[in-house]
């Protein structure tokens, strides 16, 4: 990870990017670990998106020899990863959020898997609790018909559930290993996105194009729970929402959104609901309309994404999934809407 341990003229195998907005307090613990990696052959890119905690003059001091990429401005998640990814050299690109720990194994266990599997364009390991390490966070990333993204695993106690390697939908762009050779046939992170579902999309994109993602749960890592996402507010639920558009209106061959409908539709008005009853039915407003504003962009995307598409239906079916797994399923949507909107309709009169 270090300046200097490469012979000149002989690129690392990875380059780790690390985007960081005002993370100094955080960024300790992520390249601490990143140090004690046992698979060594690799360098870290820190990428400072305009932070004003004097982080720059922290990794100046304290990581003098990790390379850091300063921002004048923050330009967002998608654009500051990507230029990290730009400065970067080797076979791979890892991203790993500076509000993460990893495992001595991660990055190896990641890079033995793509070194195992050609076919591969991604791969992500598992994801725990910073603070509860018995429970999970994401064991990759999966989607919906429904248009709507998970994190595999979300919340439950780690028991073995997801202890066995496989093929799944995507990988999180918060730590996960990604081949440079995928980058360059797909694209990079839409910028358009800001921040909030860049990687989903890219793993969309991926799978569109016959670049599966591979699981590999010895590749551990810890996070801390919105230390970075709670900094943004009701900016992200508006770019949740907004980029929400862009997600299926990109990705989804037009079969598949046109037999869509009508749960995009129960899922619209679920977020809709919701909203009402919390209080953010503006922002949701103002963020369908932004997205319907970029809809000839997004369109403009949607033909360059669907000429690449080398996977049919049956494919797309086994890693897109039909309903949400979890107790409260997204087929239960059409009985919350309804008792929702019978619950308004009460008030209204009263």
């Amino acid at each position: 990870m270090t300046r200097g341990r490469f012979p000149e003229g002989r690129e690392p195998r990875v380059g780790v990017v690390v985007p960081s907005l005002n993370g100094r307090d955080l960024l300790e613990g992520a390249l601490s670990s990143l140090d004690r990696q046992r698979f060594q052959d690799f360098e870290t890119i820190v990428v400072d998106n305009g932070s004003t905690d004097g982080s720059v003059e922290y990794l100046s001091a304290r990581w003098p020899r990790v390379r850091v990429f300063a921002l004048a401005k923050n330009v967002g998640f998608a654009a500051a990863v990507n230029r990290g990814i730009e400065a970067s050299g080797g076979e791979f690109v890892a991203l790993l959020n500076n509000d993460t720990e990893v495992d001595t194994d991660w990055l190896g266990q990641l890079v033995a898997a793509l070194d195992r599997y050609p076919d591969a364009g991604s791969a992500t390991g598992k994801i725990l609790d910073f603070e509860d390490r018995e429970r999970i966070g994401a064991a990759g990333d999966g989607m919906t018909w429904y248009g709507m993204p998970f994190s595999r695993g979300h919340g439950e106690l780690d028991i073995g559930q997801f202890d066995e390697p496989e093929w799944i939908f995507g990988a999180t762009g918060g730590g996960s290993l990604y081949r440079r050779s995928a980058l360059n046939s797909i694209g990079l992170l839409d910028e358009d996105f800001f921040a909030y579902l860049e990687d989903v999309d890219w793993a969309f994109r991926a799978q569109l194009a016959g670049l599966r993602c591979r699981y590999v749960p010895s590749a551990v890592m810890f996070h801390i729970r919105a230390a970075t996402t709670s900094k943004l507010g009701e900016l992200g639920r508006f770019l949740h929402e907004r980029n929400s558009i862009a997600l299926v209106l990109k990705n989804y061959p037009a079969v598949a959104l046109l037999k869509s409908l009508p749960k995009l539709g129960f899922k619209a008005l679920e977020v809709m609901t919701t909203a009402a009853f919390d209080g953010s039915l503006q922002l949701v407003a103002r963020a369908w309309v932004a997205g319907l504003v970029a809809m000839p962009r997004t369109l403009r995307k949607r033909r360059a994404v669907q000429a690449s598409r080398r996977v049919d239906r049956r494919y797309l079916d086994t890693i897109v999934s039909a309903d949400y797994p979890g107790p409260s399923t997204l087929k239960q949507i059409p009985q919350r809407v309804i008792s929702r909107l019978r619950h308004l309709f009460s008030s209204s009169g009263q």
